[in-house]
């Protein structure tokens, strides 16, 4: 397809979006792909380092390798033969009005807006179209009428309407929850006409009745769901009593629990861990480091023990909550204490995994929310045989600059994997911290 065709657009390609995704380029069908010359300027500085966003920049610099092995990039080439859309690295070029003199200041956001007017004064019977994750640019962008908008892959269409892992059911059979609770599972047909998706959490009620069930893929039953303490912990609701089922449930290899600050979420987690332990290698549980106003943990002072130690500090405090549940005499807090120091309890920044072997791991990831898509992909798949997930985080508590609620990692994974028997999801309604945590939860 010609470049020049009108029928087809440009989209200019934003740092952000190839940092969230390295293979966004493939992801425009038959439109073309501009990408500014200050793009590989600002992509060749994050090459270095061990995290995912460095692994993105050097994995999109061999893309862009292998691509122009018999091109020049400065000419449109094609992606993947002559009916797929072309690339085209948009050099300095001049232009009517220059945003570096419109704003009063140089930035590369200036740079890559003034490749996109290079582009529209080139192209005019084309549209051209920004794209980037960052929404300051997308607003500059806008006032100066050029079309802007979000990088989409990898989004969900609505968080407000994702799946809670639980439903309320009225049951029709007035004998069917005595039954349940004599029998402790039944066939879904007494409960369902039509089969529940796989591991369906259930509050079942029947005029003053009510019992708490799932639905086993594997056996074709609704089981009754007890409520059982883990290391001391013990359900305060309905949806702790889900959730700790599914932490503790062999046959479910894959967890998600959503929820806001203080509804438990990384605690049951962790004493689900610690009650069946004996059945894992080791406990490892990390979560990306995020640091504050998006620094390197590198420019803090300190060795790498005392830069690291304030992001993992929640972690070891829900550990000691778990151990204090004990005297100091008593076995199971002198478990806890042998376990870490013969590192059968891991607790580590999640880009320290990388190589590691996951195989017959209890493997807690907290704050999945700060992470991408292709993140949570790259971790599932580096699990082994015996090693179970479980991914914690809040989905409207983003602290990365470039994820929301919508295309954050976690709200990612739980859209895309309902009704599968390997996973089961519980959304974390209630908060149990404190009333005073719940005060400000619900007021402020």
């Amino acid at each position: 397809m010609n470049p020049m065709s009108a029928s087809t657009k440009i989209f200019v390609i934003d740092t952000s979006v190839i940092l969230y995704d390295y293979n966004s380029i493939y992801s425009f069908h038959e439109h073309d792909v501009a990408i500014p010359i200050v793009v590989l300027e600002e992509i060749d500085q994050f090459k270095k380092g061990s995290t995912i966003i460095n692994m993105h920049a050097r994995e999109f610099v061999r893309n862009l390798d292998k691509l122009s092995e018999h091109n020049l990039l400065h000419e449109w080439i094609p992606f993947n033969g002559s009916d797929s859309g072309k690339l085209k690295v948009i050099q300095e070029g001049k232009v009517k009005t220059d945003v570096n003199d419109l704003f009063g200041n140089k930035t590369n956001d200036h740079r890559i807006l003034n490749a996109c007017l290079f582009l529209i004064e080139e192209y005019p019977d084309r549209k051209i179209i920004l794209v980037t994750k960052d929404i300051n640019l997308r607003v500059k962008a806008k006032s100066l009428s050029i079309e802007a908008e979000d990088y989409e892959t990898g989004k969900i269409k609505n968080p407000d309407h994702l799946n809670k892992g639980f439903i309320e059911h009225q049951v029709s059979d007035p004998v069917a929850i005595d039954d349940l609770y004599d029998q402790m599972a039944l066939p879904f047909e007494r409960i369902f006409d039509e089969e529940p998706v796989a591991n369906q959490y259930l509050i079942l009620t029947n005029q003053n009745k009510s019992a708490l069930a799932y639905y086993n893929s594997k056996t074709k039953y609704i089981e009754r769901v007890n409520r059982q303490s883990a290391y001391g912990i013990q359900p305060r609701n309905a949806e702790q009593t889900f959730a700790m089922h599914a932490i503790m449930n062999e046959d479910v290899k894959l967890v998600t629990i959503s929820g806001t600050a203080g509804t438990g979420k990384t605690l049951l987690s962790l004493a689900g861990a610690l009650e069946v332990r004996q059945d894992y290698r080791q406990i490892f549980v990390a979560r990306p480091i995020v640091p504050l106003s998006n620094k390197d943990i590198g420019y803090l002072p300190g060795d790498i023990k005392s830069k690291i130690d304030p992001y993992m500090q929640p972690l070891w405090d829900n550990l000691d909550f778990i151990k204090n549940q004990y005297k100091e005499s008593d076995s199971n807090f002198k478990r806890i204490k042998e376990m870490l120091e013969q590192d059968k309890i891991q607790m580590s920044p999640l880009a320290y995994i990388r190589g590691r072997s996951l195989s017959n791991i209890f493997f807690i990831v907290d704050e999945a929310q700060n992470l991408t898509p292709h993140e949570i992909k790259t971790i599932i798949t580096r699990a082994g045989e015996g090693t179970k997930l479980i991914f914690t985080g809040d989905i409207f508590q983003i602290d990365t600059p470039y994820l929301d609620s919508q295309s954050n990692g976690l709200s990612y994974l739980i859209d895309r994997i309902q009704d599968h028997p390997l996973h089961a999801h519980i959304n974390l309604e209630k908060g149990e911290r404190s009333e005073l945590a719940n005060l400000a939860s619900d007021l402020l």
